[in-house]
């Protein structure tokens, strides 16, 4: 166990490495955190940080440096994350705000998460298992010709054009519309097909090969174009961190889809914010870096994850804070949509 002091030099240590990149020495801790003890006071506890594996000497005559061990007390002993001022979480509401779909929605958070720490983000799209049918809209454009309009509850909007074998009247338009949506309204996408295979025996006889037609396109609409897929946003920001080795692994690493979702689905729990910090990323290639991320989603039910990939030297709190707070953005856009 440290005592008070002892974390105190930690906490400096860490704020100092993550501000400046240069190892920290004892008179300069002294001098800019005010700790009421002497430079060889600060030494002492500096030498029982290093003996425990909590922060290094990178080479001889130089100030210490945290390690992961360092930094995962030091993230775990954060009393609170740093707030986002009035004015972020204005502009962070309305620039999601003006989202108009999923796909806009995802490159927006995207974007938004990059600005506001400086790291690289990622964004997880909502999974199709998780996705549930709001409502089936069937628009008549022509005689022969139907738009369909699927919107889920993870603000996925999709719309096809259906070409029907024989001219339909609206009546039967509006017949089919409304037993779509009493057979499909609040199921998961995945139990879908299943539902549709067992409509044909509900449509007369007359209606059922354009009803067929649109039952084809609702199937081939459930075709997920964006499961299992994550966008990344912000890697010029790695051009800034202190990569001395191992860059080239890490932009590999942010190509590969497969790695993404690994890294992005390791949280026990789904809906907390967690930090893996260096050692702890499940990804070899990514060991020189942490990851804070969070899941979004409606109400308490997480449907994806996104997050902010960085050097181990991060700033921690204002990541873990702006993560927080734009994951439950998300979550209140998806929720309206």
């Amino acid at each position: 166990m440290l005592d008070d002091r002892k974390l105190a030099v930690l906490g400096a240590i860490v704020e100092d490495f993550v501000s400046t990149m240069e190892p920290v020495g004892s008179k300069s801790l002294v001098d800019r955190h005010h700790l009421d003890v002497s430079p060889a006071t600060i030494r002492n506890d500096m030498a029982v940080l290093e003996e425990q594996g909590y922060i290094l000497q990178p080479h001889t005559s130089a100030g210490r440096i945290p390690t992961d061990k360092g930094y995962r007390l030091f993230v775990d002993r954060i009393s609170g994350i740093k707030p986002l001022t009035g004015a972020e979480r204005r502009a962070i509401e309305t620039f999601l705000a003006g989202a108009y779909d999923l796909d806009d929605v995802v490159m927006r958070t995207v974007r938004l998460l990059a600005q506001l720490t400086r790291q690289v983000a990622v964004v997880q799209y909502p999974s199709l298992i998780r996705s549930s049918v709001r409502h089936v809209e069937l628009v008549p454009l022509t005689t022969k010709r139907l738009l369909l309009v699927l919107i889920t509850d993870t603000g996925r909007v999709e719309q096809r054009a259906v070409e029907l074998p024989d001219p339909v009247e609206d009546s039967s338009v509006a017949e089919l519309r409304a037993l779509l949506n009493a057979c499909l309204d609040g199921k998961q996408l995945t139990e879908v097909a299943t539902l549709i295979g067992e409509l044909a025996d509900r449509i007369h006889s007359a209606d059922r090969p354009n009803a067929t037609a649109v039952f084809s396109v609702i199937l081939e609409s459930l075709v997920e174009r964006n499961e299992e897929r994550v966008v990344v946003g912000g890697a010029a920001n790695l051009a800034a961190a202190d990569f001395s080795r191992g860059l080239r692994e890490v932009l590999e690493s942010l190509e590969e889809q497969v790695v993404l979702m690994r890294l992005l689905g390791e949280s026990v729990d789904e809906q907390a914010l967690t930090v893996q910090i260096g050692a702890e990323n499940p990804v070899a290639g990514l060991r020189s870096t942490s990851l804070v991320s969070a899941g979004y989603g409606t109400g308490d039910r997480a449907l994806a994850r996104l997050g902010v990939l960085g050097p181990t030297r991060m700033d921690y709190p204002t990541a873990m804070g702006a993560v927080r707070a734009v994951a439950r953005y998300v979550g209140q856009i998806l929720a309206g949509s």
